[in-house]
Order: C-alpha cells, then structure tokens, then sequence
C-alpha cells in the first residue's frame, strides 16, 4: 500500500519531465567524455554551468593529480590523464537536517571498434522512447535523472531542513580517482545514492576488482627450429590453466547478495601480446587482466591468493621453475563495498519508488562490479547504487536507455531526498 503525498511531494513529482529529460540526456551524449580525456573535463565544466543556473553552491576545481597519486590510499589509475576536475553543487539552504548525496560519474569508456555500431556512437540516436550512444546508461542517464531530481527540489519551492549535494565525478571507470579526490576535499554527507544502472534493483553492494600483469619468458630461436627454444605463449598455458582453477576456487562460496551471478568473482584475461615476428619463437607474453576481489575480502589477501596460484603453476612447469613468471599489478583498484546490512537508506528508496512510480517491489542484490560505492562506504557514508538502465548493455555496442526509466528514478531520488533531509 502506498503512503498518501504530501502536497510538496507531489509538487516536485509533477516538476519531472519527461521531455526535458530526453534533452538533457542528447545535450551530455554529444560530449566524448572518454576517461582521461579534454572532453571528460569540457563535462565538468558544462555541469558546473548548468547546476550555478540551479541557484547551487558549486565548488568546481583542478585535482592536484600528484598529491592525490603520491597518497597511500590512492585507488590507482589506467588511462593517461594531464588533468582533473572535481565538482560539487551544494543546495544553499537548509537547516539542521541531514546531508544527502546524489553522485554520478561522467566518465565513459572508449567505443571500440566502431564498425559495429550503428552511426557514430557520440551522435545520439532516438528511437521512441530509447535513447543510443556511448554512455547512455553508463552512466549519463543516472547524471541526468540526478539532475532532473534536484532541480525538480528547487522549482517546486521546496524549503528542505537538510541539504542535497551533487557530487559529479571523473574517473570511475578506471578506478576512481574522482570520487577520491572529492572525498579528499572534505565533501562528505549522511547518505549517498549513486545512479549507476542497476535494473530496477537496489544495488547494496559491489564485489572488487584488480587489474593484474602476468610476464611470461620463452627463449627465442627461429621457428624453422622451434624445438632449440621455449615459446612464451605455450609456457603460458600452464598458467592460464591454473588461472582457471583459481577462479572456480574463488566462487565455490559467495555471498548470498551474490547468489544470482554463475560467476560473481570473476577472473579474466583481457590483452595477451606475445612476439615480435611471425618466424620467430616469441620469447616474452604479457597477459593482463581483472581479478574480481569478494565482498569483504581484503584486497591484499586477493593479491597474495593470486600471486600464490601463478607461483605453484610455475613451480609445475620444467621451464617456468627455473624462469618463473612476473606479476604485477598496474591501473586502477577497486576493493569491495556495501550497505551496512539492515540500514534504513534501502527501505527509504525502496519506499519512495512505490510512492512515486508504483509496480513490483525493489529488490535488493549485489553487484559483480567495483563502483565508487566503496570509497563511499569507505568514508563511513552509508551508500546504495540505484538507477537507470541495464548494465548488461553498458560498456557494449548496442549501449541505450529508456527516457521513461530516467524519469522514474528521478522521481524516486526526488522523493527519497524530501523524506531524507525533511523539510522546514
């Protein structure tokens, strides 16, 4: 049974609109926000713009790149980057109340190979109410629906008790470097809600994950006599096996939040380069790839499970025993991260979306990714994944989002934020 609204409640519902929306989100499409690069900055600086004609507080400054990297709690990064911005738009009243944060990362990741898209992945494509580009669920969907929702606080009058900060990020998808430097600035709240996509599920925890580099030595000679010599990619199979093994290990007992996921720890290569000439035995692989970190498990002790398992499969192998393989571990870091089990922020949202939208009740479950989630928990700011779009198409050629489910959850978070700060 849904709760009756109150008359400020269903001000600001009725402020969320569904054209607006659909403007807002082919406005930040257009923009190639690609991790690491100008565009990624030219967004911030967009935003800023946008949430300073909301009437915010808006904090939006250079990253000292080197201060953040040299700190020992540095979540590490994969793509090169000259600079960085942060931003932070917080609302100018409020009273006692608490703080809540709607937080978004503007970030995408590359297209890939772009033969397989239909038109140029920067230059949005409407059908009906689906919307199709690089980042339309990852996540500039949740940044719109964060935006929508605020300024659906502001237009409609509302006079909140506590406040609302907007935290947009740079970074996430190659460790967090936004998300930490934001932090680092002091700005914290009472409760985060982040709009990745989640499905129409509350994501109440994230797996981690570790970016590894396995180098592995064969022994050169022509390949007319590759018998005089060891093949780098053969004497890596030894170890791609045991890799395997330690995957199925590593997944035998998951967390129940992670029950719907065949493989919710999951171990992959992603690269392999070997050799430098098609009739030569290659005498060095470089694989590298991503070790999913279980919830709870320290990050260290995933490190030292892997390096172990690469080090015994080395130990297996006559070549490889006396000329073991490298590893290291470059680029980002994401441990893992949750909700305190049985805090009030699930049942808040969970309470809010039947208010505002209706249908089947929210479920709760983990996530198999790492997210910014952590570094909030991290921080003691209890926090939660909520918003639009599948995740399964994020990342993907056929990347897109429904305008309607934009929409929803900004009139959840809209809600959600009314109950949380409480108004005057």
């Amino acid at each position: 049974m849904t709760a009756v609204l109150s008359a400020g409640e269903r001000a600001a519902l009725e402020e969320i609109d569904e054209t607006v929306i659909a403007r807002m989100l082919l406005e930040l499409l257009a923009i190639p926000s690609v991790t690491g690069s100008a565009a990624e900055s030219e967004m911030q600086h967009l935003l800023a713009g946008q949430l300073d004609r909301l009437g915010l507080d808006v904090d939006l400054w250079p990253v000292d790149l080197p201060a953040v990297r040299a700190h020992p709690d540095f979540p590490g990064t994969e793509a090169p980057r000259e600079e960085a911005w942060g931003l932070v738009a917080t609302t100018p009243d409020g009273g006692d109340g608490p703080t809540v944060i709607l937080q978004g990362h503007v970030d995408v990741v590359p297209p890939g190979d772009l033969r397989q898209w239909d038109g140029d992945p920067f230059v949005p494509r409407v059908s009906g109410n689906v919307v199709h580009g690089r980042g339309a669920c990852d996540m500039k969907a949740g940044l719109v629906a964060n935006l929508a929702a605020l300024a659906a606080l502001r237009t409609s009058g509302a006079r909140l008790r506590g406040r609302v900060a907007l935290h947009f990020v740079v970074g996430e998808e190659d460790g967090g470097l936004g998300a930490f430097a934001t932090l680092r600035r002091g700005h914290t709240g009472d409760a985060c809600l982040i709009t990745e996509p989640t499905s129409g599920t509350l994501v109440t925890a994230n797996a981690g994950a570790l970016t590894f580099r396995i180098e592995v030595p064969g022994q050169a000679t022509h390949a007319s006599t590759r018998d005089a010599g060891v093949s780098a990619i053969e004497a890596y199979w030894t170890v791609h096996q045991a890799l395997a093994r330690l995957e199925a290990r590593r997944n035998m007992a998951a967390d129940p939040l992670m029950a719907e996921y065949t493989t919710p720890y999951a171990l992959s290569v992603g690269t392999l380069r070997a050799g430098d000439w098609a009739s030569s035995v290659p005498d060095r692989l470089i694989a590298e790839g991503r070790l999913g970190v279980a919830l709870g498990e320290d990050p260290a002790e995933a490190v030292a499970d892997f390096e172990t398992c690469v080090a015994e499969a080395c130990a297996q192998d006559p070549w490889l025993r006396e000329h073991p393989a490298i590893v290291t571990w470059p680029g980002g870091r994401f441990a893992s991260g949750r909700l305190p089990a049985g805090h009030p922020l699930g049942a808040l949202v969970r309470e809010a979306h039947a208010d505002a939208v209706g249908g089947p009740q929210v479920r709760e479950r983990g996530a198999p990714y790492g997210s910014d989630l952590r570094l909030y928990a991290a921080a003691d700011i209890p926090t939660l994944q909520f918003g639009p779009g599948d995740v399964r198409l994020a990342h993907s050629t056929r990347e897109q989002v429904r305008v309607p489910e934009i929409a929803a959850v900004a009139r959840t978070l809209a809600l959600a934020v009314l109950r949380a700060v409480g108004t005057a």
